[in-house]
């Protein structure tokens, strides 16, 4: 957990810290969960994408290829240690923001990637997007969240080590 508005979720994962930062941002579709809690775009399928550099977009892009979601944008990009972006929902009014900053640090299994994800309190306890949950609550319900997306990308990142030839 970390500050009043925000939630902090680490994992270990068996590569090398360039390594997991390549997965975690191009290969972000392959590893981020689907349905209606991952996907933005109703009827929650389409493509999850993340455009590279300073400025780029996070996007959800819908199957038919027509509607795409803005989620947020890069403020920091940092290869491979760090990385860091705004996210909205589509149901945030304007100012309603959040971010999302991603580290990659070595760590004796490969590298540790943690997620902070704050500014959860710049929306009313009553948001639909706190889906009746505030306090503790709250924050477990979105840790669980990104520790579901992190585990699915630890599996992806030590997968691709593995076609990589087994290096960390």
């Amino acid at each position: 957990m970390t500050a009043a508005g925000g939630v902090r979720v680490a994992i270990d994962v068996d590569v090398e810290p360039a390594v997991a930062f390549e997965v975690f941002t191009a290969e972000l579709d392959a590893w981020w969960g689907r349905g209606p809690r991952f996907r933005f775009v109703p009827p929650h399928a389409g493509t999850m994408r993340l455009e590279s550099g300073l400025g780029g977009r996070l996007l959800h892009v819908g199957d038919d290829g027509g509607r795409v979601f803005e989620v947020g944008r890069i403020e920091v990009w940092e290869p491979p240690r760090r990385l860091a972006f705004t996210w909205r929902l589509s149901n945030f009014r304007p100012g309603q923001v959040t971010r999302v900053e991603v580290r990659f640090e070595p760590a004796e299994a490969g590298t540790r990637v943690t997620v902070d994800h704050d500014g959860w309190d710049s929306l009313p306890p009553e948001h639909p997007a706190r889906h009746g949950l505030t306090g503790r609550a709250f924050v477990l319900m979105k840790g669980g969240w990104w520790g579901d997306l992190l585990t699915a990308f630890r599996t992806l990142a030590e997968t691709a080590r593995d076609h990589r030839g087994g290096q960390r």
